[in-house]
């Protein structure tokens, strides 16, 4: 079943983390374990079978290789090829300034109509709303657990386009309550390039640094993809890679 209970997926598992104790390593407890919930989940009918990606219940985004090559040779002997990687990123925010262009951006926006701040009740509709159909269902979860469990409207910054729709957001402490992770964070399609997401991260950088945040850092972003290269123009950098893995059996 997907994340929300909506649509489901018969042929698919996953596996989000597995874990042995470094002092009874080498004796096949790993594979022992990881060969029985793939035998199980052969039971139920899945015949693709993902590491460690079931999105928002993850403990990392995937394998990290370098932190874990024994793993790394152990799920690759059991048929896991790589499907796709992530990295994680991180910025310091001692000194943290918004850049004068950011700044001018965000005004030359609000001159249009454009709306930026702290998301009133009635625009948290429209919000959710949109993180599910720019995003999918997991976003929308997390958004609503962490107000659920008592974060603040103003780890929220939305923007609104002049007719009063919502076009985007950035947020900080939606996970766990971390006040430092930075995330989730998107702009609809048709908004993007319009330096938008720029002024969304930035505004919630500011307001990080503001809460006495030392540093920003999240665990998910594809490295060459637009959003990798905007955090690295606002200062972030790689400082951890994970591959998601696949494992797939024709029934």
């Amino acid at each position: 079943m997907a994340v929300g209970g909506d649509g489901l997926e018969p042929e698919q598992g996953w596996i989000p983390f597995f874990f042995v104790d470094p002092a009874v390593r080498r004796a096949g407890l790993g594979r022992r374990l990881l060969t029985g919930v793939l035998d199980w989940l052969a039971g139920h009918g899945r015949t693709r079978v993902d590491f460690a990606s079931y999105t928002p219940h993850y403990f990392l985004p995937g394998l990290d290789r370098d932190a874990y090559p024994e793993a790394a040779r152990l799920l690759t002997g059991l048929g896991f090829a790589p499907r796709l990687e992530a990295v994680a990123m991180d910025r310091g925010l001692v000194g943290y300034r918004m850049p004068e262009a950011v700044r001018q951006r965000a005004a030359a926006l609000a001159a249009e109509g454009y709306r930026f701040g702290t998301p009133r009740d009635d625009d948290l509709v429209g919000l959710l709303r949109l993180a599910e159909a720019e995003f999918g269902p997991d976003w929308p979860q997390t958004i609503r657990h962490a107000l659920d469990t008592g974060a603040p409207l103003d780890r929220i910054v939305s923007a609104h386009d002049p007719a009063g729709e919502a076009v985007g957001w950035a947020m900080h402490g939606a996970y766990e309550g971390l006040a430092e992770r930075f995330g989730p964070f998107g702009v609809r399609a048709d908004q993007r390039g319009t330096g938008l997401g720029k002024v969304l991260l930035h505004l919630t950088l500011e307001r990080m640094r503001a809460a006495d945040a030392h540093g920003a850092w999240f665990l998910w972003t594809g490295e060459g993809s637009p959003a990798g290269h905007l955090y690295r123009s606002a200062g972030f950098a790689t400082t951890r890679r994970f591959q998601v893995l696949r494992r797939e059996v024709r029934p």
